[in-house]
């Protein structure tokens, strides 16, 4: 057990011949006393400021942990958070990606049905276009059998014989003096359905116009004469 201060001021020793002077054994002690008390005080105070010192370390050393523990939650967090926004940009690339796919897939589809549709309505033109070409040329050919067989008729001798009823007429004319003189001549209405011979019988005049058959089957040759100048793939007035 550590001496304290009262037990060096109680502390009595025996006398002996030729000992210490008291005196100066008493000074010392008390000496030694306000000493002892001052090294007894400032331990005191020293453990005192240790168990502080000890205890702010504490405080610190768990601060420490602590901000050690936050700093690992933040970084983890922050990996999270990285991590999540990687994900989420990928995500979006792909929905991107998707969509830009989508799209040009839909506008592909467009341009090939609108292209398709063009393409039908093309060919739905020419095919059109060449049956009413097939339909002019079966018009001129039909034209052209009317003409050639109302020419026929006009250049059939009942035409003659109406024309030359005159004594004074010749028995032929040209065509050209016929236009001049009927010019010429008052408008007469005329039967187209008959006509009325010299010798008082009426006869009839029938025109046959062709089928497609049978315009379809007709030679070159006849279809396009060489004395007619229209082509006959330039249709004009029958369109």
């Amino acid at each position: 057990m550590a001496l304290s201060p009262l037990d060096i001021h109680n502390k009595e020793f025996d006398a002996r011949m030729r000992g210490y002077d008291k005196d100066q054994v008493n000074d010392f002690l008390a000496q030694i006393i306000k000493d002892y008390s001052a090294a007894i005080k400032k331990n005191e105070e020293l453990e005192k400021s240790l168990s502080e010192t000890e205890e702010k370390i504490k405080y610190f050393t768990d601060l420490k942990d602590a901000l050690n523990q936050s700093i690992i939650v933040a970084q983890e967090a922050a990996d999270k958070v990285k991590k999540n926004a990687d994900q989420e940009a990928d995500l979006i690339t792909q929905q991107a990606e998707k969509n830009a796919q989508n799209l040009l897939t839909d506008a592909t589809d467009k341009a090939n049905h609108i292209l398709g549709d063009a393409t039908e309505k093309a060919k739905t033109i020419n095919v059109q276009t060449e049956d009413l070409k097939r339909q002019t040329r079966v018009f001129r050919q039909r034209l052209q059998v009317m003409l050639e067989s109302q020419l026929e008729v006009v250049k059939s001798p009942e035409w003659k014989e109406l024309l030359a009823s005159s004594q004074e007429a010749p028995e032929y004319l040209d065509p050209a003096q016929v236009e001049s003189e009927l010019d010429k001549t008052p408008d007469v209405p005329v039967n187209s359905g008959a006509d009325d011979s010299s010798d008082g019988a009426t006869r009839y005049t029938e025109i046959v116009f062709p089928t497609d058959d049978e315009v379809a089957d007709a030679p070159a040759a006849e279809a396009a004469p060489a004395d007619l100048d229209q082509p006959s793939d330039a249709p004009t007035d029958a369109e």
